[in-house]
């Protein structure tokens, strides 16, 4: 019996080395990403939405002039800057490495806005920003059951952040009609 057990034993050994290797391959030889799809989409979607919602809200700094817009707009700005610094790390650290850019949908919006003023400027600002937050909410929601810890995680520390900024921009847009 014990001539049986060692062989088994030996495979089982080879196999676990072979998956490490493939962890192994994955880091340092940079054959893929370290995140499945799910992760991933977390980690590209969350820095384009929150680069465009950056670039939004210099908008709304130039553009407004209500005050709880420009306020809105200084919030948006730092919780996202300090979320896509968090998404960057977590980008290089899964080994991702599409470009970082916002998508043509988007740069379409920016424009768009650029051109308004006053409170239609306001009106579809906060709009851009309800709907963004809900498809981020609705990510981030996802995200929270990930296979990957690191990606689990960031998503359910910043899922109440993304629920707070969509409840605040709600409140605002009722403000705006």
């Amino acid at each position: 019996m014990k001539k049986f057990i060692y062989p088994v034993l030996g495979l089982a050994i080879a196999f676990s080395v072979q998956s490490c290797m493939d962890n192994y391959k994955a880091k340092y030889l940079n054959e893929k990403t370290l995140v499945d799809d799910l992760g991933g989409s977390l980690i590209k979607n969350g820095l384009e939405g929150g680069m465009t919602e950056i670039a939004a809200s210099n908008l709304a700094l130039n553009h407004s002039t209500n005050p709880q817009v420009v306020d809105f707009a200084k919030m948006m700005i730092t919780d996202h800057t300090k979320a896509d610094s968090t998404l960057k790390w977590m980008e290089e650290d899964k080994m991702i490495t599409e470009k970082d850019e916002i998508n043509a949908e988007h740069r379409e919006l920016l424009d768009s806005l650029g051109k308004k003023s006053g409170v239609e400027f306001d009106k579809a600002y906060i709009e851009m920003m309800v709907k963004g937050h809900e498809e981020a909410a609705e990510l981030f929601k996802e995200a929270s059951d990930d296979k990957n810890q690191t990606i689990q995680e960031f998503a359910r520390q910043t899922l109440p952040t993304i629920e707070s900024h969509l409840e605040k921009a709600k409140e605002l847009a009722s403000t705006l009609k």
